[in-house]
């Protein structure tokens, strides 16, 4: 059976919500699965029609502090299992990860750090990732065909991202988060993106403040990742650039389950 996956930071669901443009984009694209960062609600702030949908289950981890980060799930089959955070208190209370396991795959979804608050919160993304890393290796270590996306909140290399010179300095494009990122695909896992496209300038955040998205002066830190056992199952992976509602747009693959 073919699927198709959508990952999506929506900087606030009641807000894109609002918006009306939520479940119309749900309605119209219509995937197996929708992954989403960011939603920065408690479940029970959010409004019934956006936990119940019909013909999809749902899944919320947020964060312990209000209007803060946080990831869901909607899925049109039932996981076997759904796994909430990495099992490390000091993570796990920002609501960062879901992980959903069906029977041929597991889907991990991430709202992986910012670091650009502070050394603090750039030690804090670091050990995150290695966290992260320890866990998914686990799992393929188990025999799992993983599938991991979210939000990275680092461009890879200098083609993901519209002004790498100027960003030499800045978390989300810091040579030791690029070089984790080498790290992890040296693990066995693949950008899925880059299995059928390897155009620079294809970018899937653009700062809201400076308008950067009508210049496209953008950056690519949203990804699907594939473990190796799973690779030669994902048919496409495409970003859906005309996406608005964010500051980030959607991104998508299919995949043999």
């Amino acid at each position: 059976m073919s699927a198709r996956a959508i990952s999506w930071n929506v900087n606030g669901l009641r807000a894109v919500h609002r918006h009306e443009i939520f479940l119309p984009f749900l309605k119209d694209e219509s995937p197996d699965i929708l992954c989403l960062q960011e939603i920065k609600s408690l479940e029970e702030q959010l409004p019934p029609e956006l936990i119940q949908v019909d013909g999809y289950h749902a899944y919320f981890n947020s964060a312990e502090r209000k209007g803060y980060s946080g990831v869901a799930i909607y899925t049109k089959q039932e996981p076997v299992e759904v796994v909430y955070g990495l099992g490390i208190p000091e993570f796990d209370a920002e609501g960062r990860v879901i992980t959903a396991v069906y029977p041929t795959f597991t889907l991990m979804n991430i709202y992986y750090p910012n670091g650009q608050g502070s050394p603090d919160r750039l030690d804090f993304k670091m050990r995150f990732y290695d966290a992260f890393l320890n866990v998914a290796d686990g799992r393929v270590k188990d025999g799992q065909n993983l599938l991991v996306c979210g939000d990275v909140n680092t461009a890879h290399t200098e083609g993901d991202i519209a002004r790498p010179k100027e960003n030499s300095k800045t978390s989300g494009f810091l040579p030791t988060e690029r070089a984790w990122m080498d790290e992890f695909l040296s693990h066995g896992y693949s950008d899925t993106l880059r299995m059928f496209d390897d155009t620079p300038g294809i970018y899937s955040y653009w700062d809201m403040k400076s308008r950067a998205r009508d210049r496209d002066i953008g950056w690519r830190i949203d990804y699907f990742f594939v473990s190796d056992s799973f690779k030669a199952n994902v048919t496409n992976a495409t970003v859906l650039r005309d996406q608005l509602g964010s500051d980030h747009c959607p991104i998508s693959i299919a995949f043999d389950t």
